[in-house]
């Protein structure tokens, strides 16, 4: 028997891992300049058994300043944390990001909402076509149409 060996121990849920083309996308930066970061330290990397570099969320998150959660599933979770009841899920159709705004058109039913957000935001939760999000209504009014 060994008497030095650790008992097993519960490890810490693993950090999602990207590969520095995915990394590069969600920084808005070129692949060659992601691979420069490596190199030169600025963003911290994980090498594979094949010699291959994983860039961590956290690292991602750090450069987006992104700091409420650490893990993805916690972002969703305070994302969703709302008090508005208004919430129409749909499916993304099209994100149109031009200077400082963004166009989001979401399709829910056989209907189409479209908002007007910040380039900023729409870069911050990687809003892409075909995945779901949900629309919030905030009005002081609402007004019935007879059609």
């Amino acid at each position: 028997m060994h008497k030095n060996r650790k008992p097993p121990s519960s490890k810490p849920q693993a950090e999602e891992l990207l590969k520095p083309r995915e990394a590069a996308v969600e920084l808005r930066i070129s692949f060659p300049t992601i691979k420069q970061w490596i190199y030169r330290k600025k963003i911290r990397s994980i090498r594979t058994a094949g010699g291959h570099h994983r860039i961590p969320q956290s690292e991602i998150d750090r450069l987006l300043f992104r700091t409420r959660a650490k893990t993805s599933a916690e972002r969703a979770l305070i994302m969703r944390r709302l008090s508005g009841r208004n919430q129409l899920v749909g499916r993304i159709e099209s994100v149109q990001i031009s200077g400082l705004m963004a166009e989001v058109v979401i399709s829910v039913g056989e209907q189409q909402i479209t908002s007007i957000i910040t380039a900023r935001s729409a870069r911050e939760m990687n809003l892409k076509p075909g995945q779901t999000a949900a629309a919030l209504v905030k009005a002081t009014e609402v007004m019935i149409l007879r059609v």
